[in-house]
């Protein structure tokens, strides 16, 4: 699939979460790929640190990036991501390892996480004045991430599901995202379908995460699913799939402003 430049596009570095748009002081954002300064194939917004793209490009998406949401000045904290479960309680602005799954109740202090497929998910606690970041791909799923972020927000801020606002942002579609019998098993039958052009299973991502938001108790009103697909809108969003592995990565960020 070929990459538009966005000044054909003009389209926006960022999408606001509808949900969240409105929440006073509160920031939170998802990255687009236009706007950048990285080449084919990161082309143009590449956010993630963790790739072949010249680190020059990266730190100057990245200036731009947060300067169109209006962060400047704020801590930014993030991690080298792993596929796994592990939550972080974030307090101060770093780089830190092994966690797909960053919380805080720190007014200036915005947490992330780096997607190009996966599953990013912003959570808002409403009563508390907390927020968190997770990086769900399948195996963040299957181990239930998102809900054990949310227990660790309740053990620490005293966080309740049902004061939370929950985004599940953009990823590879139900329809696109074929998988194994190894993965397939792994998932709710619920989850899966067969792709009738293909003949191959497939497992809804956005649809397994929401369910388990809702499990939790989080009502269905409080969560806003992404309409956009990583790989039917690569023109758009950074596909690992859809391009073969040489593509940038997308930021999904939040945070509450300093008092």
């Amino acid at each position: 699939m070929s990459y538009i430049p966005a000044e054909a596009q003009q389209l926006p570095l960022y999408r606001t979460p509808e949900l969240l748009a409105s929440v006073d002081g509160l920031l939170a954002a998802e990255s687009t790929r236009h706007g950048g300064v990285s080449p084919v194939p990161f082309a143009s917004l590449n956010l993630g640190i963790n790739t072949d793209d010249a680190l020059a490009n990266v730190d100057e998406n990245r200036f731009r990036f947060f300067s169109a949401i209006g962060a400047d000045g704020l801590g930014f904290a993030s991690s080298y991501q792993v596929h796994g479960t592990a939550v972080l309680h974030a307090t101060e602005a770093g780089r830190y390892d092994g966690y797909d799954a960053l919380m805080t109740n720190q007014p200036g202090l915005l947490v992330g996480v780096t997607v190009a497929d996966c599953v990013p998910i912003l959570i808002y606690d409403n009563a508390q004045r907390a927020v968190a970041a997770v990086h769900a791909g399948w195996r963040g799923t299957v181990g239930r991430i998102v809900q054990t972020t949310l227990m660790n927000m309740q053990q620490q801020f005293g966080t309740r599901p049902a004061d939370c606002l929950v985004y599940i942002g953009t990823c590879i579609d139900e329809n696109t995202f074929e998988v194994g019998p190894d993965v397939a098993g792994q998932f709710d039958a619920a989850l899966l379908h067969i792709n009738p052009q293909t003949g191959r299973t497939c497992a809804d991502l956005k649809r397994a995460n929401a369910e388990l938001c809702l499990a939790m108790g989080v009502p269905a009103s409080q969560i806003e699913i992404s309409p956009f697909s990583t790989v039917l809108h690569n023109q758009d969003y950074f596909s690992y799939r859809a391009e073969e592995g040489q593509t940038g990565r997308m930021l999904a960020v939040i945070g509450l402003k300093a008092a």
